[in-house]
């Protein structure tokens, strides 16, 4: 039995570099950063030296980067500052975006008596930009909350085009980006985003750390009071290795990035290419089976098996040495239908079973062959 690891957009393997770096943060820069000895000193010196690089990534400011344990806790930081200090009552969004930002609203509409507007999707997922400016007419302070790439389907906004009505508009605009930074360039000042989110375990970092990019003067208020780190919006003592580690992720995902995007996205098409031979009846959901619309780290295939085989599929592919996933990882265990796959595919095919499939650099093809070899013999 082969161990085959295609789960990549619920969490990628660590970077042996990344190890040796946060090993080496660990075992000699152990000091508290916010200590004003040498030992506090040297720590702090490690943090604002990752934060200057990952700035230069982004094409920001250093200051405009504020460490947090991850996507979620930076999606929280964002919206909810924004309705409780920014005064923002309107927020438009999407049904398909990630459960963090979702349940997040609405626990403010619970809370402040907001207003939510859900942008139209068309057929294979996508925000309809039309509806969006139609949306941005509201009279109330509005923020529009839309993540670049789907962490289901794949598929790849306009953010440019989305930042830009947004500003015309004077909307805020906050993207969840977990899965493209790392993957995809982003420049910040040609993206005229208000916000943005990150998670370094997306990008072969470890987990526990990402960040929240906040445009300056935006006047955000901490989610999490204490100390006064992080600019004094994100309380409590830095886990200073695991920010060494998100830096060293970064700097390798961006310094590798061509190589790797184009190796991936040989990897993806012989995906499809061999899945469409092998099995023809399978489907790809939203835009996930076509290269330029979606990103290159995974797909989302809607399979021809019978619904009693369908039941323990993942199950079953788990016993053969095989991970994916039916979607999130955040939903793992849920018999519920995806959010993503309700909103975009018929009630027929949210019968057959789905699963996502997510590609990384460590991947190879003959791990492609003999996932495909053990599907057919579930539609066999």
């Amino acid at each position: 039995m082969q161990h085959v690891y295609f789960d990549n957009a619920a969490t990628t393997q660590i970077r042996d570099e990344v190890i040796t770096a946060m090993a080496e943060v660990m075992r000699t820069n152990y000091g508290n950063a916010s200590s004003s000895h040498s030992f506090g000193r040297s720590a702090k010196v490690l943090i604002e030296s990752a934060r200057k690089t990952i700035a230069g990534y982004l094409n920001v400011t250093a200051g405009e980067l504020i460490f947090t344990s991850g996507g979620t806790e930076a999606d929280n930081l964002i919206l909810r500052s924004a309705v409780k200090d920014l005064k923002v009552m309107h927020i438009i969004t999407s049904k398909i975006e990630h459960h963090a930002v979702l349940h997040t609203i609405e626990q403010l509409v619970k809370d402040y008596k907001i207003t939510v507007s859900y942008v139209d999707l068309k057929p294979n997922g996508n925000p309809d930009l039309l509806h969006l400016e139609t949306l941005l007419k509201h009279e109330s302070k509005t923020l529009v909350s839309l993540m670049h790439i789907n962490n289901e389907i794949g598929n790849i906004i306009n953010i440019k085009k989305v930042a830009d009505l947004c500003k015309a508009h004077e909307a805020l605009f906050h993207s969840d980006t977990v899965q493209s930074v790392g993957h995809y360039k982003l420049d910040l000042q040609t993206i005229s985003a208000d916000f943005i989110t990150a998670a370094a375990h997306k990008f072969h970092g470890p987990k526990g750390v990402g960040f929240a990019f906040i445009r300056k003067n935006s006047l955000l208020k901490p989610l999490i009071l204490g100390g006064e780190q992080e600019r004094g919006l994100r309380a409590g003592t830095e886990s200073v290795h695991n920010i060494v580690g998100m830096e060293t992720a970064l700097k390798m995902a961006y310094d590798n990035l061509e190589k790797e995007t184009a190796y991936l996205k040989g990897l993806k098409s012989y995906f499809i290419d061999t899945l469409k031979s092998q099995i023809p009846n399978a489907t790809f959901n939203g835009h996930s089976g076509n290269l330029e619309k979606s990103t290159y780290t995974l797909v989302n295939v809607c399979l021809p098996i019978a619904p009693k085989k369908a039941a323990m599929l993942l199950f079953q592919l788990d016993l053969k040495g095989i991970a994916c996933s039916k979607g999130s990882a955040c939903q793992s265990g849920s018999n519920q239908t995806s959010h993503v796959l309700a909103e975009i595919l018929s009630d027929s095919d949210l019968q057959k079973p789905s699963i996502r499939f997510s590609f990384s650099s460590y991947n190879t093809k003959e791990e492609i062959d003999y996932v495909i070899a053990v599907l057919k013999e579930f539609v066999a």
